[in-house]
C-alpha cells in the first residue's frame, strides 16, 4: 500500500495532483523571477535615464551664469570701473537675485591691454601698469581695451539657505577669475533662487513623488519632490539601513541603482550626480509599485493555477467516482457470488476497461452458473464437454426425462467386503479412492455419464443421443476393456506399495430407459431409470473378477467388431425367461491392446 494510501482517489490526488501543483509552482516561480529581473532592469535603466535628463536640466540652469560671465569677458573684458556693469548685466539673468564682483587686489591690479585679436599687448610690467581709477588708465583702457580673464571657473556652489531679503531659498555660485598665469584676479558671487533651478523638475510627473530627493555631497536633503526640505534633513538620518546603503553608493559613484531587501524587494533606488554642483538626484520607489505588473500577473497565475488544480480535482472526483462505483458493483457482486448468489454486474455505457471487466465478470458468473448446474444436474463425474452437449438440448435441463435406448455399464470389485476386514478404515478409503479415480478417468474419456456410486460399484451409461445406438455400445465396450487394463495397472502399483490386489467384474447391457433429471427442484441428478438398469446389475453379478459379461443386445449391435469367449444362459431374478450372455475378450473397434484382451486378461 503506497504511502499509506488506501483508495484510488487518494493515490490520484497524490500521484497526479502533487506533480501538477509542483509543476505549476515551479513554472510560476521561474516566471516570477524572470519577470522580476526584467522589470527591475527596465526600471533601473529608465530611472537612471530619467535622473540623467533631470540632472542635465539643473546643470543647464547652473551653467547660465558661468556662460554669461564667459560671454561678457570675451566681449568687453573687465576694468575696475566696469565691475558694476558686470554685476548689473548678470543680475538680469533669470533666477539671479544679486551679483557681487570682488577684485582680488584692487589697489595693485594692473589692467593688461589686449590687441584686437585678444592677445596680450605690450603692457607694463608688474607695478608699472595703469592703476584702477587712474584717468590715464581709463584713457588707456579706452584706447587699448579691457582686461580679459584667461580662466573662469566655478569654485563653489552653496547649499540652499533662506535669504530674508528675497524671502526664498537661494543658492550662491562662486566663480574664480584668473589671469594668464592662473593667478586669482577676482571672485564673482551669483545668488540664484533655488526654486528657479528646480523649475525643470517641477514639470516632471515623477518629481511630484515624495520619494525623489536632491541631496548634497554630505547626504543633506536639499529638496524632496517639488518642495524644499527644512535644513537638517539627511538621507539615512533615521537610521534606515536601505537609505544608509543608498547614501554610501551616492557618495561613491556618479550614478547607479540598488535593490532593497526582501523577495520581492521592498524598495529600489536610483541616483545620478550633477556635473555643475555637488548635488545628486535620488529616486526611491516601492518594490510593489515597480513590480506591480508581475505581481498582478502572479495573482492571476495563482488564481489560474488554483482553477487548474480545482479542475484536476473535479476530474479526479468524477473519474474516481465512476471507477469507485464500478469497483463497488464488482466487489458486491463478487461477495454475492462467494455466498453462492450469482448475479451479473451492470454493463457501463462507456467503452473502456470497466466495460471489458464487466463483460469478463459476467462471463465468469455465467461459467460458474453453468458449472454449478453441471455439478448439481449431472454430478461431479460427468465430463464437462458431455454435459454441455447435453445441456444444449432443452429437454436435458428440465425436471423429468424421455425414453431412449442407451448402453449401460456397471462395475464391481469382487471380494471387497472381505478385503475391507483386513484393512483399517483409513487404508480402505485410500484404496477405494485411488481405484475409483482410475475408473472415473476411463469413463469420462469415453464420454460415459456416471449415474451413481454404490460403495465400490459404479453405474454409468453411454447415451445414443447424437451418434446412434451402435456408437453408444462401442464406447461402452471400449470403456469396459480399458477399465480392465486400468485395474491391472492399479494392481501393479498396489503390489509395489504393499496394498491388496483388486479384481473387477463388469456387466454391459443395452436397452430402453428413461433418461433425464431425477429428483426435485432443490436437488436433481441426471440419470436413468428402467428395467434394463436392474438387468445390468444382474449381468454384472455373473462376471468373474477380471471379466466383462455382455448381453445379447450388446452382442447383436456389434457382431463383427467384438470378440467373445464363453457364452451361457441364465435366468436373472425378476425375469421369467432365460437370457444369453457372453464373456467379452476384445473388440476390433477399439485401439491398442483393447482389440484382443481375452488372452491377456484370462492368462
Amino acid at each position: 500500500m503506497a504511502f499509506g494510501l488506501t483508495s484510488l482517489r487518494q493515490r490520484l490526488m497524490v500521484l497526479l495532483l502533487l506533480p501538477v501543483a509542483l509543476l505549476l509552482l515551479g513554472l510560476g516561480a521561474a516566471g516570477f523571477y524572470y519577470a522580476r529581473g526584467s522589470l527591475l532592469d527596465q526600471w533601473s535603466n529608465s530611472a537612471v535615464l530619467s535622473l540623467a535628463r533631470a540632472a542635465h536640466g539643473v546643470d543647464m540652469r547652473l551653467e547660465q551664469p558661468e556662460g554669461a560671465v564667459k560671454l561678457i569677458n570675451n566681449m568687453s573684458g573687465l576694468a575696475p570701473s566696469s565691475a558694476q556693469e558686470w554685476q548689473d548685466q548678470l543680475a538680469k539673468l533669470p533666477g539671479v537675485t544679486r551679483v557681487k564682483l570682488t577684485l582680488a587686489n584692487p589697489g595693485d591690479m594692473l589692467l593688461r591691454p589686449t590687441g584686437q585679436d585678444g592677445a596680450p599687448g605690450m603692457g607694463m610690467g608688474r607695478g608699472r601698469g595703469f592703476r584702477a581709477g587712474d584717468p590715464v588708465a581709463s584713457g588707456a583702457a579706452r584706447g587699448m581695451g579691457f582686461m580679459r580673464f584667461y580662466r573662469v571657473e566655478v569654485a563653489k556652489v552653496t547649499s540652499p539657505r533662506l535669504d530674508a531679503a528675497v524671502g526664498a531659498e537661494t543658492v550662491t555660485l562662486t566663480f574664480d577669475l584668473s589671469d594668464e598665469e592662473k593667478r586669482p584676479v577676482a571672485r564673482l558671487e551669483v545668488v540664484m533662487r533655488f526654486a528657479h533651478l528646480l523649475e525643470d523638475l517641477r514639470a516632471l510627473n515623477w518629481w511630484q513623488s515624495d520619494d525623489v530627493y536632491l541631496v548634497d555631497n554630505t547626504g543633506r536633503v536639499l529638496a524632496r519632490g517639488a518642495e524644499a526640505i527644512p535644513l537638517g534633513g539627511r538621507l539615512g538620518g533615521s537610521g534606515d539601513a536601505f537609505q544608509v546603503k543608498l547614501l554610501t553608493e551616492v557618495l561613491a559613484k556618479t550614478s547607479g541603482t540598488i535593490l532593497g531587501p526582501g523577495v520581492p524587494v521592498k524598495e529600489v533606488a536610483g541616483f545620478y550626480h550633477l556635473s555643475r554642483a555637488p548635488w545628486s538626484l535620488v529616486m526611491i520607489a516601492r518594490g510593489d509599485a515597480v513590480l506591480a505588473p508581475v505581481q498582478h500577473f502572479l495573482r492571476a497565475y495563482v488564481v489560474a493555477g488554483l482553477v487548474c488544480i480545482g479542475l484536476v480535482l473535479l476530474l479526479i472526483f468524477m473519474v474516481t467516482g465512476q471507477v469507485a462505483a464500478s469497483v463497488r458493483q464488482v466487489c458486491q457482486a463478487a461477495r454475492q457470488v462467494a455466498m453462492g448468489h450469482y448475479q451479473d454486474v451492470p454493463v457501463p455505457r462507456r467503452n473502456d476497461e470497466f466495460l471489458r471487466l464487466a463483460h469478463s465478470f459476467n462471463t465468469m458468473v455465467t461459467g460458474l452458473k453453468e458449472k454449478d448446474y453441471i455439478r448439481d444436474t449431472f454430478g461431479r463425474y460427468v465430463d464437462p464437454a458431455v454435459a454441455r452437449r447435453l445441456m444444449a438440448r432443452p429437454e436435458a435441463t428440465l425436471l423429468g426425462g424421455e425414453k431412449r435406448k442407451v448402453a449401460i455399464m456397471m462395475t464391481d470389485v469382487r471380494g471387497f467386503t472381505a478385503l475391507c476386514d483386513t484393512l483399517s478404515p483409513e487404508q480402505t478409503i485410500v484404496v477405494v479412492n485411488r481405484y475409483l479415480s482410475r475408473v472415473i478417468e476411463v469413463i469420462q474419456r469415453h464420454d460415459g455419464i456416471i449415474v451413481d456410486f454404490l460403495g465400490d460399484a459404479v453405474l454409468a451409461f453411454f447415451d445414443s443421443l447424437d451418434d446412434g445406438e451402435a456408437e453408444a455400445v462401442r464406447l461402452s465396450v471400449c470403456c469396459a476393456l480399458e477399465l480392465l487394463e486400468a485395474t491391472e495397472e492399479f494392481n501393479r502399483e498396489a503390489a509395489e506399495k504393499g496394498h491388496p490386489q483388486l479384481a473387477t467384474g463388469i456387466g454391459l447391457n443395452f436397452g430402453e430407459v428413461v433418461v433425464g433429471n431425477i429428483g426435485s427442484p432443490a436437488r436433481t441428478k441426471y440419470g436413468i431409470v428402467g428395467g434394463p438398469v436392474n438387468l445390468t446389475q444382474r449381468i454384472q453379478a455373473q462376471a468373474e473378477g477380471g471379466e466383462i459379461v455382455i448381453s445379447q443386445e450388446v452382442h447383436d449391435l456389434l457382431p463383427d467388431q467384438i470378440k467373445v469367449g464363453r457364452s451361457f444362459s441364465v435366468r436373472p431374478k425378476g425375469l421369467d425367461r432365460d437370457i444369453e450372455l457372453y464373456a467379452l475378450t476384445g473388440s476390433s473397434s477399439c485401439a491398442g491392446p483393447q482389440a484382443d484382451l481375452g488372452a491377456h486378461v484370462n492368462g
